[in-house]
């Protein structure tokens, strides 16, 4: 009998485990858990909803989701989709809802559903979940790997690090001779202290586009305003997508954001108009864009110059300009960061050039696996990351196949 030891009891341990057990059910699989808890990131995702997955269902389109992982997930996207994750939970009783921003989440809207599933098949298949199991080395032993924790060691022919973002699990792959990219914090809010969205807690717009000055970085999406600064899925896709620049620049840096998504000569052409059509209203009184709301409004009135009492047909060419700048130019300056929630992710990990992409094995050693966000991928927020443990555990599974054969590495 051959025997697994998968590293980490989180979605991708889980995953990967449960579905080699199930194709391969002579294997003996031991998922082992540093902590006294398994399944905690699954537990806090999506608010205690868990964003399983995201409805989209093209490979090369959802593979732009992800600032590190692009290229290489794009072939394993074909073998394991989200169409699959969608067959595989409501196949184990967990039917799939999609939202309007298609994040996908049960319908029971909560990860305890996920959670009881994957601890109510592990004890159906016999598989054991070992907590308080940290693993202390790894290490080759003739044709089996040695692992050892510090309540006892396991003897077996695969090890899987599914462990995700673990600086242990880290320094374990480097005595395995990887090379480990040296992680950053990715998904964060930007802290921004300026007078134009002081005390506009909760104030938003639905398609923002925040470019990062002196970078060719630029992200859209709906952006919101917070005690600390902005966020929302515009700012956390550019954070992902600028992790390791932002940290070279010791997260101070300049960010200039289009309110609007629109040109600025566009939008000069709508205030000219209003300057025609309504000459004897004031300026501030209303915005004439539904999408800013008449608060933030104001505020780009104001740091315009343009006085509250000043009507449209008053208006000189340079404060129409102005105005418009403020709508589709406006540049902030951020210092430091604020983890998106209780959902920390970062940019690092394995390095993938060392990663058979086919089944998630090392090319450096044969029956060593990595799964999940232990390696180099990351994506933005929205139910991506999931897919990725998803498909790296299944495909990983489906070489579990070939263990009860000789060894043979696949390529």
């Amino acid at each position: 009998m051959k025997k697994v030891i998968i590293i980490g009891g989180g979605a991708a341990g889980f995953f990967t485990a449960i579905n080699a057990k199930e194709m391969n059910p002579s294997l003996e699989i031991t998922i082992l858990e540093k902590g006294k808890e398994v399944l905690q990131k699954v537990k806090i995702s999506g608010g205690g909803r868990c964003n399983v997955t995201h409805a989209c269902f093209e490979p090369k389109e959802l593979v732009k989701f992800y600032p590190r992982g692009e290229k290489e997930l794009l072939g394993p996207f074909h073998q394991f989709m989200t169409g699959d994750t969608f067959e595989w939970f409501e196949n184990n009783g967990i039917p799939l809802k999609i939202e309007k921003d298609n994040r996908v989440f049960p319908e029971s809207n909560s990860s305890q559903t996920i959670i009881d599933c994957f601890l109510g098949k592990t004890k159906a298949l016999g598989i054991p979940v070992l907590k308080n199991h940290g693993v202390t080395s790894i290490k080759k032993q003739g044709d089996s790997w040695l692992v050892t924790t510090k309540e006892q060691q396991f003897v077996c022919d695969a090890v899987v690090m599914a462990a995700g973002s673990s600086k242990k699990v880290w320094d374990l792959s480097q005595s395995l001779g990887h090379a480990v990219i040296s992680p950053v914090p990715s998904l964060f809010t930007f802290n921004i202290k300026d007078i134009i969205i002081k005390d506009l807690l909760g104030i938003s717009v639905s398609n923002a586009t925040v470019k990062l000055i002196d970078t060719n970085l630029e992200a859209s999406g709906p952006l919101l305003i917070t005690h600390w600064g902005m966020s929302g899925p515009a700012i956390l896709k550019l954070s992902a997508f600028g992790a390791r620049v932002l940290a070279a620049k010791n997260y101070e840096y300049k960010v200039q954001v289009d309110w609007l998504s629109r040109p600025t000569n566009k939008i000069v052409n709508v205030l000219l108009n209003l300057k025609k059509k309504q000459p004897k209203k004031q300026v501030i009184v209303r915005s004439p864009f539904e999408e800013i709301p008449k608060r933030l409004w104001e505020r780009f009135v104001i740091a315009s110059q343009i006085p509250s009492t000043l009507n449209w047909a008053d208006l000189s060419h340079v404060q129409i300009d102005s105005l418009a700048n403020q709508l589709t130019k406006s540049v902030f300056t951020a210092k430091g960061k604020s983890t998106f929630k209780e959902e920390f992710v970062t940019a690092g990990g394995v390095d993938l050039k060392e990663i058979n992409f086919k089944n998630f094995e090392s090319k450096l050693q044969d029956n060593v696996f990595f799964v999940g966000e232990v390696l180099n991928i990351d994506a933005v927020t929205g139910g991506f990351n999931f897919q990725n443990a998803w498909t790296g555990g299944w495909l990983c599974a489906v070489s579990y196949t070939h263990l009860t054969l000789p060894t043979k590495r696949i390529v």
